[in-house]
């Protein structure tokens, strides 16, 4: 059956809308299929306005890796600002994709990346305008089964009366799978209804629903161990790693965005996973192992992706571009290629310990030279010993003053406030290094016209990291030591009018470590605070500390626990965590052994380069590190006629 447009309907109200052009769909490369032609509707939701979304390379991939099936269509949604959604409202128009409008309600299956906790309120949101029931218990058959998927899934316990499933880990072959359950389900009549379609993904052991698992909890607030409650479900779900990326080189033609958004460049991952150990570091445990894509793929990804989108920028992302084993091959193939285009390269931030100078120019040969930034992450070398972020004050230097030497006139420096063990001294060294910085650059140029950005975010503790077991800073202590560090970084009026400081306070941190390492109990409180107006939390014209607080108090309260339970409160090494029955492959014991090797300062060495230490993702995922060099070259491109 046919399901119609809602643009006839919604396109009157965009008129009144403040950037009506993101609700409209169309971009370059965007794809739109006949309903009736395939057996499988998927909508991709990526929880957050269509600036933030679009560039979204996770929504991209899936996006095209289910669109290329011919059993299959997906389209995309984002959150709708607050002006359009008073008229949605109003007029009674459902959430909606930007491909054809399809209502978000008719698709079988929904699904959500969260890159950031911070979306849950949007996702509510999103069901609530679909008119898909909130909860998961009160859906039938006729609602499309809704999956989170993305980072924040990795503990997926706060949303789970929301949510019917979620997928861990890499999401372009297990995709496929569902979509292969959803088609063999429908074609056979939909035998025994919703529950026996999420009983055939969960058997598929990659496929997480949280109904089929019971969740109770001791007097002391604890979790007990989560166990399944239906026969031919997981004790524990695994997460998905896709090996060989050159046979997934998707996004083959990126979406080019109609509006402005966040990224407005063509992106290739040139590496997934990394194994520098950093302990606060999420992203970096739950990816592992390290894949890399090779030179003459990501070559040929460039090639085809500048050919369909026109971008003049290629972004070489991963979580650390430059530890690529043939980063140096790559930077200079691409230049030479196209420098007479003047398509600039750029990188992420960069670890001070994988940057050298030739590398940058490289980078910089199309003539536009924007800011270097690094990530020291911790202020003092004491706390990057904790964090295990192996750089010194004295490399810093060093290579920044090889930069400004080069030409280079501003450096932007990442850290965090609030790591565990960290002192108000740990973070006024700083101030120091800030100092040193623009003193460098002023003696390497001999011109005062020398910038340093000072960025700083608030440290929350992540599940399957060795910190997830840590206390978190409160909201006080954090603004009390940036203060500090202002004051700090002020008080030489010489050099501190140079250094730029950028800062979150501590508030939104605290409510993404309550959700982060939250349970199910927690998610009476974001339903709460979405019923009370919550919505794009991420947004700090949006957020609301005391909305959350007074929810928290209100749901937690008469459970017997409370928003420090949850964030400032050191976990014991026997405690049952609410993620626990999720597998990234990671050993348990190995993680708190680390947690214990941070509180003694040991640092820790790259798997890629060492003997193997154990961490059990190779040997328990059945996966391997796979890096160069391969010893090929991207050749020069042929002329154009």
């Amino acid at each position: 059956m046919s399901v119609e447009s809602l643009f006839p309907r919604l396109e009157p109200l965009l008129l009144t809308v403040s950037k009506p052009i993101q609700y409209v769909g169309g971009e370059q490369n965007a794809r739109s299929k006949e309903w009736d032609s395939v057996s499988v509707h998927w909508a991709l939701m990526y929880p957050d306005a269509y600036e933030v979304g679009l560039p979204n390379q996770g929504v991209q991939i899936l996006y095209e890796v289910l669109n290329e099936r011919p059993d299959a269509l997906a389209e995309r949604t984002y959150s709708v600002w607050p002006d359009l959604e008073a008229l949605m409202r109003e007029h009674g128009i459902g959430q909606f994709t930007v491909d054809a409008h399809r209502p978000v309600a008719a698709f079988d299956l929904l699904g959500v990346s969260f890159s950031t906790e911070l979306g849950y309120t949007n996702l509510l949101n999103a069901l609530d305008l679909a008119g898909i029931p909130l909860h998961a218990a009160d859906r039938n058959e006729t609602h499309p089964i809704v999956i989170a998927g993305g980072h924040a899934s990795f503990n997926p316990e706060p949303i789970a009366d929301f949510v019917d499933a979620a997928v861990l880990g890499d999401g372009e072959q297990i995709v496929g799978v569902i979509t292969d359950v959803v088609r063999g389900w429908k074609e056979q009549g939909s035998p025994g209804g919703r529950d026996e379609l999420l009983l055939r993904l969960a058997a598929t052991g990659g496929v997480y629903i949280p109904k089929f698992y019971d969740v109770t909890f001791d007097e002391n607030g604890s979790a007990r161990p989560i166990t399944p409650n239906r026969e031919g479900v997981p004790e524990r779900v695994s997460k998905h790693t896709v090996m060989d990326l050159d046979e997934w080189p998707y996004p083959k033609t990126p979406l080019v965005p109609l509006a402005e958004s966040v990224h407005e460049r063509m992106s290739v991952e040139i590496f997934r996973g990394c194994t520098r150990g950093c302990r606060f570091c999420q992203a970096g445990m739950i990816t592992r192992p390290v894949r890399e894509r090779s030179i003459t793929g990501i070559g040929e990804m460039v090639a085809a992706g500048l050919a369909a989108t026109g971008f003049q920028e290629v972004g070489l992302l991963s979580l650390s571009s430059a530890d690529h084993s043939e980063i140096g091959p790559i930077a200079k193939g691409l230049a030479d290629r196209y420098e007479a285009e003047k398509v600039s390269l750029s990188l992420p931030s960069t670890r001070v310990d994988a940057f050298n100078i030739d590398l940058a120019n490289e980078f910089s040969r199309s003539g536009r030279r924007s800011g270097l930034t690094f990530a020291p992450e911790g202020g003092s070398e004491r706390l990057r010993r904790v964090i295990n972020k192996m750089v010194s004050k004295e490399d810093l230097i060093n290579t920044v003053t090889a930069a400004y030497s080069q030409g280079w006139r501003q450096v932007k420096l990442y850290f965090m406030c609030g790591l565990p063990t960290e002192t108000d001294e740990d973070v006024l060294e700083i101030a120091e290094m800030a100092h040193d910085v623009i003193r460098a650059g002023r003696e390497a140029t001999g011109s005062k016209d020398i910038r340093c950005t000072v960025s700083i975010g608030g440290f929350v503790p992540k599940p399957h990291t060795p910190f997830q077991w840590a206390a978190q800073a409160s909201p006080e202590t954090i603004d009390n030591r940036l203060a500090k560090l202002r004051a700090a970084i002020n008080a030489n009026r010489s050099l501190g009018k140079n250094v730029g400081m950028r800062y979150h306070d501590g508030e939104p941190s605290m409510v993404e470590g309550l959700l982060s390492r939250g349970d199910r109990r927690v998610g009476a409180v974001i339903e709460q605070v979405w019923r009370e107006g919550g919505r794009f939390d991420g947004w700090s014209e949006h957020f609301s500390f005391t909305r959350w607080m007074a929810a928290a108090e209100a749901v937690l309260t008469p459970l017997g626990v409370d928003v420090a339970w949850y964030t400032t409160r050191e976990r014991d090494a026997d405690e049952v965590l609410p993620w626990d029955h999720l597998d990234s492959g990671l050993d348990k014991q190995w993680l708190w052994d680390d947690w214990q090797d941070a509180l003694t300062e040991f640092e820790q060495d790259d798997c890629r380069w060492t003997p193997c230490f154990d961490c059990g993702v190779c040997s328990t995922m059945g996966t391997d590190i796979q890096i160069g060099p391969t010893g090929r070259q991207l050749l020069p491109m042929a002329p154009k006629a």
